[in-house]
Order: structure tokens, then sequence, then C-alpha cells
């Protein structure tokens, strides 16, 4: 995927995130991605869904939330809802009340129905393969197109949250003071022969390994190639 001009601002502005690595950089990184996959090796999204509409309605509704929330509400919702004309058919009220256990539902159902409109008023309710297309839709920012382009379409992107984030100013990979900066280093220095699973990789290990309170180092496959300095070994 093209790079956009905005990227390329950001990268100049912070020259360290648009800097290839030095071979020896180059080697752990390598090293690290390995021993992830080897671990891993066919990582996947914890979310529940059904079609691209359904995961792209899940992560949505991730926001702020667990993944764990969003699959408890999620069943009912697409047993009723799984195309973009029946959730607009389903209407506001009836999502919210679907979504009601998850945090912020009530903004969250309006930008559903919403979404789903739109799908069907300007895409034929499909959904869209383009970062531009699908962060037209309300309620979906670049991390959430992301994700959808990378689980739904197979395109190796990386979609920067909280955990990914976290793990990649930590051990370091690509550091940055926003989730932009982080995409765009991200992009610069994962071998390409990873990419496409690496968006999953480092959640997972942040979600469950790198924690954010106390990693557990102990049991990480790549504590000996981390930097971070407060490491619990």
């Amino acid at each position: 995927m093209a790079e956009t001009n905005s990227q390329r601002a950001r990268v100049a502005k912070n020259p360290r995130a648009g800097r290839r690595p030095a071979a020896a950089e180059a080697a752990r990184i390598e090293e690290i991605f390995a021993r992830l996959a080897a671990a891993n090796p066919e990582p996947k999204t914890e979310l529940g869904y059904k079609n691209p509409f359904t995961l792209l309605v899940a992560v949505v509704l991730s926001a702020q939330a667990t993944d764990a929330g969003v699959n408890k509400a999620t069943p009912a919702l697409f047993a009723q809802a799984d195309t973009p004309a029946k959730m607009a058919a389903l209407g506001e009220e009836r999502v919210r009340d679907l979504i009601k256990t998850i945090g912020l539902y009530r903004a969250k159902a309006k930008n559903i129905v919403a979404l789903s409109r739109l799908l069907v008023e300007r895409h034929g309710g499909d959904v869209p393969r383009t970062r531009e297309a699908l962060t037209a839709l309300p309620g979906v920012g670049r991390k959430t197109a992301n994700v959808v382009l990378n689980v739904a379409f197979g395109e190796p992107v990386i979609a920067v949250d909280t955990h990914i984030f976290r793990v990649s100013n930590r051990l370091p990979l690509a550091s940055g003071k926003t989730p932009e900066e982080v995409e765009a280093g991200l992009a610069r220095i994962v071998p390409q022969k990873y990419l496409l699973h690496a968006h999953h990789w480092l959640i997972l290990h942040g979600r469950y390994v790198c924690k954010a309170r106390r990693p557990e180092c102990p049991r990480c496959v790549i504590a000996d190639l981390c930097r971070f300095k407060a490491k619990t070994i």
C-alpha cells in the first residue's frame, strides 16, 4: 500500500522512524519475528466474526472494550443482522439493546447503523477495500481500517493499538510518540515475509506476555532480545 504524504511528513520530523536498520539491528528484528512466528505460526484475531462486515462491526465495538466483552454481545447481534442492509433495518434502538453490555454502546450503536446505511448507499452493501473509503465511515479510524484490511482482505498492514504501541516502544522495535509514528516505523523495519502477521504477533504478545503493569519476562520467547530496562528477569 502506498505511503501517504502525511506519513512522509511524520518521517521527516522523526528521521529515526524512516531510517533502515543497520545489519546487527536487522538481524535482531529478524530473530524477534522468527521466534514469534515459531511460537504461533498462524495467529488469528480473537474477535468473533462471520464476514468482512461483521468483522468491521466487531472492531468498531472493540474500541475501549475487550475482545472478550465484544464476543459476548455480538452473537445475538449478528444472528439478527450480519449484512449492512439487515443492520440498517434493525435500527439504532434495537442495536443499542443488543450491545448495551459494551462500553460507549450508545455512540457505537449510532455509528454502526450509520455506517451500515452508507455501505448500502455508497458501496452496494460491500465493505470497501481501501483505507480511505473505510475511514470515511462513521466510527472508523485508521486503526479499525487497518484491522479490517489485514484480517478480512489480507493486506500486510499493522494496526497500532495500545498493546502494539507498548511492545514496539519497549523492545524497542520502532519507537514513536504516536501510533502513526510507530506504524510508519514498523512498516519500514519488519521483514516483508513477516509483515502480514506482524499485527497479531505483536498484539498477542502485548496482551498475554508483555503486559502493561508487569511484563511476564520469564516466559517471554524474545526476552534476551529485549532492551527494556524494567524487565522482570
